[in-house]
């Protein structure tokens, strides 16, 4: 379990990330034109997962905004923005953002991505939503670079998580 904060108030998730150099769990998402997609669905390439709790919150809407930027310049990555956002949801704030170098997926059928990840709230005013986290995977899908903000409000380490893919 890990331990960050909302507004200051500690809060809990269910486990702790996976490790630098472990390999990447699998998962079943779904996308914005409700298909599934699976980490198979991504071999070769390397994955930066900017998980969040909702599109509908500024630090969130920024930090797909920040990755969006960045992906365009990105050789053989693709960005993942990674919430429990209905589908519709994500593909408007997209649509509307103008946002097209990121991939939008979403957890909300069964949860089972923040469990497996060890990622998902507890406890607290967000609970069941997702941690803000980003995962950086390299192309043989081993993880190279992990962050759990500690207090949910702030932006992740953008440069830090870019850096993980030189």
């Amino acid at each position: 379990m890990a331990t960050v904060t909302l507004g200051g108030d500690t809060v809990h998730t269910s486990g702790t990330l996976p490790s630098i150099g472990s390999a990447t769990p699998d998962f079943k998402l779904t996308a914005t034109d409700l298909s599934s997609k699976s980490l198979s669905d991504y071999a070769g390439h390397n994955l930066v997962l900017n998980i969040f709790p909702s599109v509908d919150t500024g630090t969130c809407a920024q930090s797909i905004r920040e990755f969006n930027k960045a992906a365009s310049s990105l050789e053989n990555t693709k960005v993942l923005c990674i919430s429990k956002d209905l589908p519709f949801a994500m593909a408007r704030f997209c649509g509307a953002e103008g946002i097209d170098n990121v991939e939008s997926l979403t957890d909300y059928k069964n949860g089972n991505f923040g469990k497996t990840y060890g990622l998902d709230f507890i406890d607290g005013a967000f609970e069941s939503l997702l941690s803000r986290c980003i995962v950086v995977v390299n192309s043989e899908g081993t993880i190279t670079h992990t962050e759990q903000v500690p207090e949910i409000a702030d932006e992740p380490n953008y440069k830090a998580a870019l850096d993980a893919l030189k």
